[in-house]
């Protein structure tokens, strides 16, 4: 909390200086209070990993699938949720490379505890597409 209200207080300080006049909340540039910086980006620990196992989840509002995904040695095998019914099916998943974020507290959602997030992007319907890698890479092979 003193971390994000020291930002916010270099955010105000270095607009006051960009603007010599008073600057009402609309003009406010919320982009600087919003920046991360590379300590920020190091916190999240994103790995490859391989889907191993698909099950439907129909206690979740939305079409998804419970997902088992192999992090390697390090890491292990996690669960996570993801909203993948409408892009892919399940034999389209097993085996799949994945990018997942291995260090969020874990989530429940509704009966099952989703413990890694699996990184995907919208497509122009607001589909998740998956971030995956374009070529083969090691279980547990972290981003930088």
């Amino acid at each position: 909390m003193f971390r994000l209200l020291q930002r916010f207080l270099s955010c105000s300080v270095s607009l006051s200086k960009r603007y010599s006049e008073a600057y009402q909340l609309n003009n406010f540039d919320w982009r600087c209070f919003l920046l991360a910086n590379i300590d920020d980006f190091q916190k999240l620990d994103v790995r490859v990993g391989k889907i191993i196992d698909i099950e439907d989840f129909p206690e979740a509002r939305k079409p998804t699938y419970k997902l088992k995904i192999d992090f390697g040695k390090e890491i292990g095998v996690k669960n996570s949720s993801a909203q993948l019914v409408d892009l892919y099916t399940k034999e389209e998943l097993g085996g799949k490379l994945v990018l997942g974020v291995v260090n969020l507290e874990p989530r429940q959602i509704g009966p099952f505890v989703s413990e890694v997030l699996t990184l995907g992007i919208p497509d122009d319907e607001h589909r998740c597409i998956l971030v995956v890698p374009d070529k083969e890479a090691a279980l547990g092979a972290k981003l930088y």
